[in-house]
């Protein structure tokens, strides 16, 4: 028995779809092959320092806040508190794990803020500053001051965190505002953006909760 022949619409969907077939393998390779062209750039001193300093910067303010969250007398300072601590955790968490990627120690061994004198970007007596042995970054409390912290209670403890967070909040603002500005890696400088955005927004509000108790700023 001879075989009858197809159809010509059966040819005509046959190579209709190989023809599809052949535009998508041809555009999966346009859309692909640009992104080794877009790799991600190299991290450079002041990625590295961002991510190793600010992280230092951001566990003294959640050993505060976490306090705070567990000892304020106000609700409200201990909703900020609450804010702080999350918001600040999360963000260490992804400092670390860039450090990580980049095959970086968790921390600098050099002078404190070394990253913003680097690749000619002055930032006044950072590279002066004091080494990483007993020096504190600005805005952060002694050891004195965490220890009072420590030992108040009630109103006393949400005023005394309100002025010390508030100092810290600003302290660290130049840091966030050169990295975003200086910073290689797109992410990181959208996290300093982040940064001096929301930490903004909590200073003015913990100036407007000092006031409201009769306080002022550190």
């Amino acid at each position: 028995m001879t075989a009858r022949p197809l159809p010509a619409r059966i040819f005509v969907a046959v190579a209709a779809a190989l023809a599809l077939l052949l535009l998508g393998a041809a555009l999966g390779l346009l859309i692909r092959v640009p992104s080794f062209d877009r790799a991600e750039p190299e991290p450079t001193p002041v990625d590295v320092g961002f991510a190793q300093d600010m992280t230092v910067h951001h566990q003294q303010a959640v050993t505060m806040a976490t306090l705070a969250r567990e000892r304020a007398a106000d609700v409200a300072v201990r909703q900020l508190a609450f804010d702080i601590e999350t918001n600040q955790r999360d963000q260490i968490g992804r400092m670390q794990g860039w450090l990580s990627l980049w095959h970086q120690p968790a921390q600098a061994t050099g002078p404190l803020m070394e990253w913003m004198t680097a690749e000619g970007h002055d930032h006044g007596t950072a590279a002066t500053g004091p080494s990483r042995g007993g020096g504190l970054m600005p805005g952060m409390a002694s050891s004195a001051e965490m220890a009072h912290l420590q030992d108040l209670r009630g109103p006393d403890f949400d005023v005394y965190f309100l002025q010390l967070m508030l100092r810290h909040h600003e302290g660290g603002a130049p840091m966030a505002d050169y990295g975003a500005r200086h910073a290689t890696i797109p992410a990181v400088r959208e996290l300093a953006k982040n940064m001096l955005g929301s930490q903004s927004s909590e200073s003015e509000l913990m100036r407007t909760m000092l006031a409201q108790r009769g306080a002022q700023p550190l």
